[in-house]
C-alpha cells in the first residue's frame, strides 16, 4: 500500500498573530520648564523607542498653564501637583508602563498602576533638604513637597541612574535598595560632532559678533544654579586672562544673576563675557567646536553631559574632580579639586598649550561610547524585565 501524501493546499491552515506591542508612555517635564537636558532625555529616548516594533510608544508632555510672558512658582506647583497628575489619571489605563524621564516628577507615580512605572534619577540634588537639613534649609510646605516627590521615587518599580555615582549616592542615603537600581548612561546627540557646519558656525559668528582682543573662547554649558559655581568659573577666567589676555569666555545657558554679574564686574571681565541661550543642536556644537577649552567647575553633577559632548566635539575638557564627571570622562579629561582656584587656573592654562588634534582623536574615541540607540536599548530590557515580574 502506498504511502498517503498531502499537498500543501490540504494541510490546515494556520495563522500567526503577532503579539500587541507594549504600549509605553514616556512621561516628560512641561515644555515651560525649560531644561534643555530633561527635555533631551525624553526626546532622545521617544525617538529611538519608536523604531522598536514591539512598543507602542507615546510622549506625554501637557502645557504648561499660565498668564503673562513666564511661569512663576504657583503656576509651576499646580502644573506639577494639580494638572499633570489630573491628567494621567485620565490616561492610566490607555497605557502598560510609564517612565518618568526626570526624578523631579516622581510623585507622578501615585497616580498610576503599582508596579508600572520607571523613573530615571539624575542626581540627588532635589532630596537635600530632607537628606542634608543643616546644609539646605527649607520651609516646611517645601519639605512637604519634597516627600512627596521621594515617596514617588521610592514606590517605583525600577529606578535608572544616569551614573553609578548617583546609584552609590542612592544607596549611601539608603532611599532605594540595590536590586531596584540600574544605571544607563546618558547618550551624545549624533549632531554633535567636530565635522565643520557651515550653517551653524556662521549663526553662532554672526550672534557673537566682532569682539575687540578675543581670538580665543573658554566655554561654559549649563545653568547658574549654585552647584555649578559659576563664582569659580568667573575667578579661574580673570586669572587665566591675565597670562592670555585674548581670551574670552562663552556661557550657553542663562544670564548671569544679579551676584554673578557683580562678581563679574569687580573682576574686570564682564566686557569679555558673552552669553547665548536657547540655541539648537546644531549651534550648541559650533560651540564646543569653536572653543578651545570647555570648563565644568561644578561642586555636584549627576552625569555631566556637557563634559562628554564637548569631547565629542574634539573640545578638551577641565573639569572638577568630583565622582560622576570622572566617571563620564574617564581618562580624557584634566580634573582639579573643586574650588581650588590654584589648581584650576594652572590646569586651564596647560590645557590651552595642548595639541588640538591628539586632544581630538583621544575625545572623540572615548565619547563614541556614549550613544542614545544604546541608552534605548538598555531601557527595552528593563521595560521587559518590569514586565516579567
Amino acid at each position: 500500500m502506498s504511502a498517503q501524501t498531502n499537498s500543501v493546499a490540504d494541510l490546515p491552515f494556520v495563522t500567526t498573530v503577532a503579539p500587541d506591542p507594549v504600549r509605553i508612555a514616556i512621561i516628560c517635564d512641561f515644555a515651560e520648564e525649560n531644561w534643555p537636558s530633561m527635555d533631551l532625555v525624553g526626546e532622545m529616548l521617544f525617538g529611538r523607542l519608536q523604531a522598536n516594533d514591539s512598543l507602542a510608544s507615546q510622549c506625554i508632555r501637557p502645557s504648561l498653564r499660565y498668564r503673562g510672558s513666564k511661569p512663576g512658582r504657583s503656576a509651576r506647583f499646580i502644573g506639577r501637583f494639580v494638572h499633570y497628575p489630573r491628567l494621567l489619571r485620565r490616561l492610566a489605563s490607555q497605557f502598560d508602563l510609564f517612565h518618568i524621564v526626570d526624578h523631579s516628577y516622581a510623585h507622578l507615580v501615585h497616580e498610576l498602576p503599582p508596579g508600572h512605572a520607571i523613573v530615571t534619577c539624575h542626581d540627588i540634588d532635589a532630596f537635600r533638604c530632607l537628606l542634608e537639613p543643616g546644609r539646605e534649609p527649607r520651609s516646611f510646605a517645601f519639605r512637604r513637597m519634597t516627600h512627596r516627590i521621594l515617596s514617588g521615587l521610592q514606590s517605583a518599580a525600577p529606578v535608572t541612574c544616569d551614573t553609578a555615582a548617583t546609584r552609590d549616592d542612592i544607596l549611601r542615603h539608603q532611599l532605594i535598595p540595590a536590586e531596584r537600581l540600574s544605571v544607563v548612561q546618558n547618550g551624545v546627540h549624533p549632531e554633535l560632532s567636530p565635522f565643520p557646519d557651515p550653517s551653524a558656525d556662521d549663526d553662532i559668528a554672526r550672534m557673537l559678533g566682532l569682539r575687540s582682543g578675543v581670538r580665543r573662547e573658554l566655554l561654559h554649558v549649563g545653568s547658574t544654579i549654585p552647584r555649578k559655581r559659576i563664582d569659580v568659573l568667573l575667578h579661574v577666567f580673570a586669572d587665566v586672562r591675565k597670562h592670555c589676555p585674548d581670551l574670552g569666555l562663552l556661557r550657553v545657558g542663562p544670564p548671569l544673576t544679579p551676584h554673578q554679574q557683580s562678581l563679574a564686574n569687580a573682576l574686570g571681565v564682564a566686557d569679555y563675557i558673552d552669553t547665548l541661550e536657547r540655541l539648537d543642536t546644531r549651534q550648541l556644537a559650533a560651540c564646543y567646536r569653536r572653543a578651545s577649552l570647555l570648563l565644568q567647575p561644578s561642586e555636584s553633577e549627576g552625569f555631566g553631559l556637557p563634559v562628554v559632548e564637548a569631547m565629542a566635539c574634539g573640545t578638551p575638557v577641565v573639569a572638577s574632580n568630583i565622582p560622576a564627571l570622572r566617571e563620564v570622562g574617564g581618562d580624557v579629561v584634566s580634573y582639579c579639586p573643586v574650588a581650588d582656584l590654584d589648581s584650576w587656573s594652572r590646569s586651564v592654562r596647560d590645557s590651552l598649550t595642548l595639541d588640538r588634534a591628539a586632544c581630538r582623536v583621544r575625545a572623540q574615541q572615548w565619547a563614541s561610547q556614549f550613544t542614545w540607540s544604546h541608552y534605548a536599548d538598555r531601557m527595552f530590557e528593563i521595560y521587559q524585565q518590569v514586565l516579567a515580574r
